[in-house]
């Protein structure tokens, strides 16, 4: 069953289902469900642009926030009790959490620009530890500027944006990556301090879940 006929006969239902169960760690086509809606929008008027809008930010938004307590709840579990197995140590799961606690806001409301981070961000941070209320503001503030873009540029743009989504895509989520990756460079130069940093905020053995 195709994109377009998954719009045309469920609309907004289609949209926010697709969205959240992305954002909750599932690769489904959301971003490009959200692209087909809009232009659909544009040129049938059976749809609302500005409902696509609110209802993909819910969808984003429910979704993460989904993912993020999956992460903390089951992620973080499994990671403290297996992870040694696979060279995940104590030491390496501090610096992780440390990393979220210092840069994870910029990483949730990045990553909603990366196709594979969309996908995961939401269940790393949970994984992580990252704090609920950062990660709600960064979550909200992501998942609403990410629908905005590609609901109304979709939508202005008609049919054309259908050939141009992919070039979109990726020029957003290279300005995101391109951040995201010199996060994680500063991290890795600094891992030696990041160690002691971690260690310095989570003394001792990691709490259990």
């Amino acid at each position: 069953m195709s994109i377009d006929h998954l719009v045309t006969q469920y609309g907004y239902l289609a949209v926010f289902l697709l969205v959240m169960i992305e954002s909750l760690g599932i690769p489904l086509p959301g971003e490009t469900t959200l692209v087909t809606a809009a232009i659909f929008a544009g040129q049938s008027h059976s749809l609302s642009v500005w409902w696509i809008w609110v209802i993909a930010s819910a969808g984003a938004i429910l979704g993460d926030s989904v993912g993020f307590l999956i992460g903390d709840k089951g992620g973080y579990r499994l990671a403290l009790r297996y992870g040694p197995k696979i060279r995940l140590d104590a030491a390496k799961l501090k610096v992780g959490r440390y990393a979220f606690d210092r840069y994870g806001t910029k990483i949730v409301f990045f990553g909603r620009f990366v196709s594979i981070l969309r996908t995961y961000a939401a269940f790393l941070a949970g994984t992580n530890r990252m704090r609920w209320h950062k990660f709600v503001v960064a979550n909200a503030a992501g998942g609403i500027v990410w629908a905005a873009i590609y609901t109304f540029a979709a939508y202005r743009a008609g049919s054309f944006m259908r050939h141009v989504s992919g070039t979109v895509n990726i020029a957003l989520g290279g300005v995101a990556l391109v951040v995201i990756v010199v996060v994680l460079l500063l991290v890795r130069h600094k891992t030696r301090r990041m160690i002691d940093l971690a260690e310095a905020a989570y003394p001792g053995p990691l709490e259990a879940p």
